[in-house]
């Protein structure tokens, strides 16, 4: 694998290299010809080469989201090899902004909240001593720091939804049978559809699931 910018990738498919755009993401410009190299663009740029170059990745297609973009570029998710979700990671650390393009993707809620939670915590180009939010200004010198490594890993969504329940979409809980409850989980407040086969969400109906405990 080989890293464009932060937010765009040659991956080798069966032999043959094909470009890639990671879906729910955008990291500021740094090879756009019409732009300035944009504030915290070379920082994002460095990260995805730390995280990316030379890895073996999962990728993960979306079917809300059309399979290439405008420029014939495949549009993916990339799981890395620690189980962690590359787009998301990015968005984490202040290296990204969430993305939608037309049409709200698989894992968008969660994606806006861990953009929500980088800005309040000010990490990456969130910083008021980086950009502050505001990556459409260019780059200064010197280069700021990134974000500092996190106490706490927010959960992850997972790859497909295998044996998951679709009630339960961003988190990923078993079917029933058997049937579960809260004390047979470890997940908390959780977002709750339709039709519950657990009874998550039994007390008040609110679209939330095991609020307590």
């Amino acid at each position: 694998m080989e890293v464009i910018d932060g937010d765009t990738v040659d991956v080798q498919i069966i032999g043959k290299v094909e470009r890639l755009r990671l879906i729910g993401m955008d990291t500021p410009e740094t090879k756009d010809p019409r732009k300035p190299v944009q504030c915290f663009g070379k920082e994002a740029s460095a990260q995805a080469a730390k995280v990316l170059t030379g890895q073996t990745v999962l990728l993960e297609e979306d079917p809300s989201q059309d399979s290439r973009d405008k420029y014939d570029r495949l549009l993916r998710y990339v799981w890395l090899p620690d189980g962690k979700l590359y787009n998301l990671e990015m968005i984490i650390g202040g290296f990204a902004h969430e993305y939608t393009y037309e049409t709200p993707y698989k894992y968008q809620a969660v994606f806006k909240k861990e953009e929500a939670a980088a800005r309040e915590r000010g990490w990456g180009f969130w910083a008021a001593t980086s950009c502050n939010g505001n990556t459409e200004q260019a780059a200064e010198a010197p280069p700021q720091p990134a974000a500092p490594p996190r106490a706490a890993q927010p959960a992850q969504p997972k790859p497909g939804r295998g044996n998951c329940d679709p009630s339960y979409p961003d988190v990923c809980i078993p079917p029933s049978p058997p049937d579960l409850d809260c004390g047979d989980i470890s997940h908390r407040r959780f977002r709750v559809l339709p039709p519950d086969p657990h009874r998550f969400d039994g007390r008040d109906n609110d679209g939330i699931g095991c609020e307590s405990g």
